[in-house]
């Protein structure tokens, strides 16, 4: 994927985009290398986008790192981090692997899904 959109829309933005996914579809024309994810209120957007979950996606959009080297150069706490990436994994703006750390167990590594992430909040 190359690209992420977030946005606040309504649902009959959403069923618009819908639509014309659909009409591209029928007519055998190409997708874009993207996904959408929507939030009718702005205002929970940016809850759910806050501040240091935009700087933990920011680390992870140019290369993978995991959960200790994101603590150290976030300057978090680890177990707010860890929480931090589960969310963002269930919104499906990144995405984690197990691997072995030799001599020191599993360790977690976060990627973005996108190189891209366009936030979009469209007020009134």
């Amino acid at each position: 994927m190359t690209k992420v959109v977030i946005r606040t829309d309504n649902v009959a933005g959403f069923f618009s985009r819908a639509k014309d996914a659909a009409r591209r579809a029928d007519q055998g024309q190409p997708f874009e290398s993207k996904v959408t994810l929507s939030f009718e209120d702005p205002q929970q957007m940016f809850m759910v986008l806050s501040e240091s979950r935009r700087r933990l996606m920011q680390e992870v959009m140019t290369e993978a790192k995991t959960i200790n080297e994101l603590t150290q150069r976030l300057h978090r706490n680890r177990s707010s981090v860890t929480k931090d990436v589960g969310l963002l994994e269930k919104m499906g703006l990144v995405v984690s692997r197990r691997e072995a750390n030799p001599g020191h167990g599993i360790q977690k590594t976060v990627q973005s899904v996108a190189p891209k992430i366009e936030m979009v909040a469209t007020l009134g």
